[in-house]
């Protein structure tokens, strides 16, 4: 009963929302209703993605496939409760971060494991080839109904943010108490780099700034500014330590219960919010940089020494992860990026 409880409660919520929402049509007028959900709000590339989806789908499929947008946690407040709809089948599509997702793969955390990625060419290349294959079949067989669409970006690059000073090494965030989401490697390795991890739910944030509950976060320029942290955040450390990774999600029943054309539409749609969601935060952290620095922020790019430090002291955490969770999904991950970097080598040699 608390089940059937819980999601009659999920639909009237779904009912209410859809009312609101007017981002979709009505269920009677196509074949099949996708519901996107997500939880950022209509400012960033996530919502504008979803856009260029719904606009792509609906007009290739000719009406037959209709796509509702739900942003900023209209129907589920946190990844969980998402993911255990997307399960059920109550919403077809969701996007989650990575730690957003460990709670159902944790391996997937190797995606999190600081700068083996090295920059966005790099990423954009390991997250379009293979490996996002093989993570595709390994989560689809762990879950039995979650089906990994596309992994595109929301924010650019994790970087070390806080209200208090400067940070050029890693003992200069010793003390510092830094928000990280509720993740077991975010949180070994803020200890690594000598700070304070405090897990701070995402729309608490703005609030745990502003009163000192933290000091910091790890953030992205786009996301730092676009939910105003910046009137309380001031120094910002480009050190990179972590693509920022938007994983899309589809219910696999609702996915094969499509007919083969229309599964490609779908597909292609993913393609068509790849491009969109990849694009904008390069464009929109110009802006975001500009608006940091008039509100007296300050960006500081380390050196390659101190660069070098930084990844010294996060080290360990390879070998953390290979103690929880084995050698398997590292291996897979550090092959794709020696592919990837090995492609862009032969590409560099085509300019001399």
């Amino acid at each position: 009963m608390r089940a059937l409880r819980k999601w009659t409660t999920f639909a009237g919520a779904l009912a209410a929302a859809a009312m609101l929402a007017g981002t979709g049509a009505p269920a009677s007028a196509a074949d099949a209703t996708l519901k996107i959900v997500f939880l950022g709000n209509t400012e960033d590339e996530d919502y504008d993605g979803s856009l260029v989806f719904k606009d792509f789908v609906e007009a290739q499929s000719n009406g037959a496939i209709a796509v509702e947008i739900y942003p900023g946690g209209q129907l589920c407040g946190n990844p969980r409760e998402c993911l255990e709809a997307l399960q059920a089948g109550v919403i077809e599509i969701h996007m989650t971060t990575i730690g957003g997702f460990g709670n159902l793969f944790p391996e997937i955390q190797v995606l999190d494991l600081p700068y083996l990625l090295v920059d966005d060419r790099v990423a954009e290349k390991v997250f379009e080839g293979p490996f996002k294959d093989q993570l595709r079949v390994g989560v689809l067989e762990r879950t039995g109904n979650i089906r990994l669409m596309t992994v595109t970006n929301t924010g650019g690059w994790r970087n070390i943010a806080n209200t208090k000073k400067q940070v050029k090494t890693p003992g200069d965030i010793k003390g510092l108490k830094l928000r990280t989401i509720n993740s077991e490697l975010q949180i070994e390795l803020v200890k690594l780099l000598g700070g304070s991890p405090t897990p701070i739910p995402w729309p608490e944030l703005y609030t745990s700034l502003a009163t000192g509950v933290v000091d910091g976060s790890k953030n992205g320029i786009t996301d730092i500014v676009g939910m105003k942290f910046h009137e309380h955040v001031k120094h910002i450390t480009l050190d990179g330590h972590a693509y920022m990774a938007a994983l899309w999600w589809m219910n696999n029943e609702a996915f094969m219960g499509l007919s083969e054309r229309h599964r490609q539409i779908v597909h292609d749609g993913f393609a068509h919010l790849r491009n969109v969601t990849l694009a904008f935060p390069k464009r929109r952290q110009i802006e975001a940089y500009e608006e940091f620095k008039k509100a007296g922020g300050t960006v500081y790019v380390p050196s390659p020494e101190e660069k070098a430090q930084f990844v010294e002291a996060a080290a360990p955490l390879k070998g953390w992860y290979k103690d929880k969770f084995g050698t398997e999904w590292l291996d897979k991950f550090e092959t794709a990026i020696a592919a990837a970097k090995a492609d862009l080598a032969e590409e560099y040699k085509t300019l001399n």
